[in-house]
This record gives C-alpha cells, sequence and structure tokens, in this order.
C-alpha cells in the first residue's frame, strides 16, 4: 500500500504543476496578442517609411552620378570604410520557462562575437535581460570582451519608451565614437510558434538599393504616372526621415523581441501542460493496476481464510 501512497502524491504533485503551466500558457498567450497586434500595426508604417527614405536616397545617388558630384551624407548614414570598434545589443529574458528561447539568442550572439573576433575587432557586449548576460559571461569568461547589463534602465517602460530610450543611448554612443558599428542581436517574430534569430545592424543605418532590380528602380521616384517633389531639398529631408526610421528600428527589434519570448513561453507551457496530462494518465493507470491487485489479493486471502474455518 505504500506504492499507492507514493503513487497518490505524485499525482497530486504534477496536477498541481499542470495547473501552474496552464496559467502562465494563458498569461503568455493574453500577453502575445496584446504584443502581436503592436508587430501587425509596425509592420506597414515600418515599411513605408524605409520605402521613402530608400526613394530620396536613391534619387540622390542618380543626382550625384548625373552631375559628377558627391554629397555629404547625414550622420546616420556615415559609416567608416574599416570599422574596428563593434558594439553589440542582446536582447534575451530576464526569466526561464520559456524553451530554447535565452539559449538561441546567446547562441546568435556568440557566433556573431566570434566572427569579429577572428577579424581582430574591438567588441563591446551590452545584454538587455539576465538570461542572455549569464551565458555569455559563462561563454566569454576568458577573454577580455567587456559584457555588461543595461536593462535596468529599462524597466517599467512601455515598448515606444524603451525604444526611444535606446535610441537616444546609441546615437549619444555614436556622436560621442564610442563605437564605429552597433549591431543588435535579437529574436525576430514569424508567428507563434517559428522565430528567427538575428543580428541586425542599427547605427549607421544601412540604406542602399542594391537589393532593387532594374523596374523597381526605374519606378522608385514615381507614383504611377505622377512624380515626386521634394520640399525642402532632398538632403534635408533624410535627414529629417533617418531618425524616425531609426527610432522605428528600435521599436521593430523590441516588440519583435517581446512577441517572440511571450510565444516561445506559450507554446513551452502547452507542451508541458500536455506532457504533465500525459504522466497523470500513466500513473493512473498504474495507480489503478496496483489498487486492482491489492484488492483482488485481500479477497483471495479472506476466501482462503474461510475456506480454511
Amino acid at each position: 500500500m505504500a506504492g499507492l501512497k507514493e503513487l497518490r502524491t505524485r499525482i497530486e504533485a504534477i496536477k498541481s504543476t499542470q495547473k501552474i503551466t496552464s496559467a502562465m500558457k494563458m498569461v503568455a498567450a493574453s500577453r502575445l496578442r496584446r504584443v502581436q497586434i503592436l508587430v501587425d500595426k509596425n509592420f506597414g508604417y515600418s515599411e513605408n517609411l524605409r520605402q521613402s527614405a530608400l526613394r530620396v536616397m536613391t534619387e540622390i545617388e542618380n543626382e550625384e552620378k548625373i552631375n559628377g558630384i558627391k554629397f555629404v551624407r547625414p550622420l546616420l548614414l556615415q559609416q567608416k570604410k574599416k570599422p574596428l570598434k563593434y558594439h553589440l545589443y542582446v536582447i534575451s529574458s530576464d526569466r526561464g520557462l520559456c524553451g530554447a528561447y535565452n539559449s538561441n539568442v546567446a547562441k546568435r550572439a556568440s557566433q556573431r562575437i566570434r566572427e569579429l573576433q577572428k577579424e581582430n575587432k574591438q567588441i563591446s557586449v551590452a545584454c538587455i535581460g539576465k538570461k542572455a548576460y549569464d551565458i555569455l559571461r559563462r561563454y566569454f569568461s576568458d577573454s577580455d570582451i567587456n559584457i555588461s547589463r543595461v536593462d535596468n534602465k529599462y524597466h517599467g517602460l512601455s515598448y515606444a519608451d524603451m525604444a526611444h530610450k535606446l535610441s537616444d543611448a546609441i546615437l549619444q554612443q555614436f556622436i560621442a565614437g564610442d563605437f564605429d558599428i552597433c549591431e543588435f542581436v535579437y529574436a525576430d517574430f514569424k508567428t507563434a510558434i517559428s522565430r528567427t534569430y538575428e543580428c541586425k545592424q542599427v547605427c549607421p543605418i544601412e540604406l542602399n538599393s542594391e537589393h532593387l532590380d532594374d523596374e523597381h528602380l526605374q519606378m522608385i521616384n514615381r507614383s504611377g504616372d505622377a512624380f515626386y517633389e521634394y520640399l525642402p531639398d532632398k538632403l534635408t529631408l533624410l535627414s529629417e526621415i533617418l531618425p524616425i526610421l531609426f527610432n522605428d528600428n528600435m521599436f521593430k527589434i523590441v516588440v519583435n523581441s517581446a512577441a517572440s519570448e511571450h510565444s516561445a513561453r506559450m507554446t513551452s507551457m502547452d507542451s508541458a501542460t500536455r506532457n504533465a496530462k500525459k504522466m497523470i494518465s500513466e500513473l493512473t493507470l498504474k495507480y489503478n493496476s496496483l489498487r486492482q491487485s491489492a484488492i483482488t489479493t485481500e479477497l483471495i486471502e479472506i476466501i482462503a481464510g474461510a475456506e480454511a474455518i
């Protein structure tokens, strides 16, 4: 009967765990729904904003080719030919229970760090999230790479405020010459069950028309039969658009990271809940089998005793 008592205790413990994982799944699903709305709303705005900046930049490049001149680029487009100092921001979670999300972010970050080490670049890493910080500190404990946590600056902020504060901090560092290139390692949200782990350069902004085909390039300066006109001049307009685009890039990274974290936690908790249900079913079957065996044994003993009398 001791075996039956142990099984009952184990089944009750797993049922309690199942309630917790089920609740965590619903919380993650609710948070994901809210963040996914932001991701979807931002997509169209972000694409139109980038296309506007790319349109102006392409026309400036065409004007340079035609007139044989070279315009001075805005600061956010000025990239050194041989950049040396790289600054990486790594966005992960402060909490676990979200599957391989944090380890995959840290893995992508460590891959990028090793690539830069082979090129003899100067590297500094700022982690937003405890989990990636702990993993990277363990991976690169024997190196001279500066790995720090900066997430305490962004606790309690909305996604928009966090993106704005990040933009200001990065621009200040760029102007001060703290780095030549700033990159973000984060999870890019695709669907509730899929995400990719990206390393994206955010500063200086990469804005070129190399990926556009000839047909697209010919139509980029018009809408149907109407041509675009610019007031004020193209360079002034580009200088006004770039900070907005830069801030939007930050917002897109922040909300995609949040959506990826919530979707990973929802999926992980759903899997844990289903596994708990399966374990409860198997243990209940085992418990009933043992209980039936114990009852049968007792009946046999009673019958044998009655016959002996």
